[in-house]
């Protein structure tokens, strides 16, 4: 729901968009996208690199967010505007996951994120 876009980089990493629209159930303020509708799209961004890494398996993981670290919102998208997400995979330790994402709208930076993520 909150990934429309995804191209693969290589391995361990990823992009993946999506175009803010103003049936999202994270719209606040009238026209913008919240910290939380952010979250939300990096975690999924996340997951759909593991799925993608996963799509030979007979069982893909499902992934819950474990921890939020360093997440900086530069300012929030608005209705209209196209969300670009790079993915990194970072180490993996058992069934967790490291990653980070960049946030972009038109080449302009608006969230970064850590993420911790539990891989079922």
């Amino acid at each position: 729901m909150m990934v429309d876009g995804f191209e693969p980089l290589s391995d361990d990493s990823a992009t993946t968009s999506l175009c803010v629209d103003h049936n999202n159930y994270f719209i606040i303020d009238g026209d913008e996208l919240s910290e939380s509708g952010i979250i939300e799209h990096q975690a999924q961004s996340v997951s759909a690199l593991a799925g993608y890494k996963a799509a030979e398996s007979d069982s893909p993981p499902v992934g819950i967010i474990g921890e939020v670290k360093h997440f900086e919102c530069l300012r929030r998208p608005r209705i209209g505007e196209r969300m670009v997400t790079t993915v990194q995979m970072g180490m993996t330790f058992g069934n967790v996951t490291m990653a980070k994402c960049e946030t972009a709208i038109d080449g302009e930076t608006v969230a970064r994120i850590n993420l911790k993520v539990f891989m079922q």
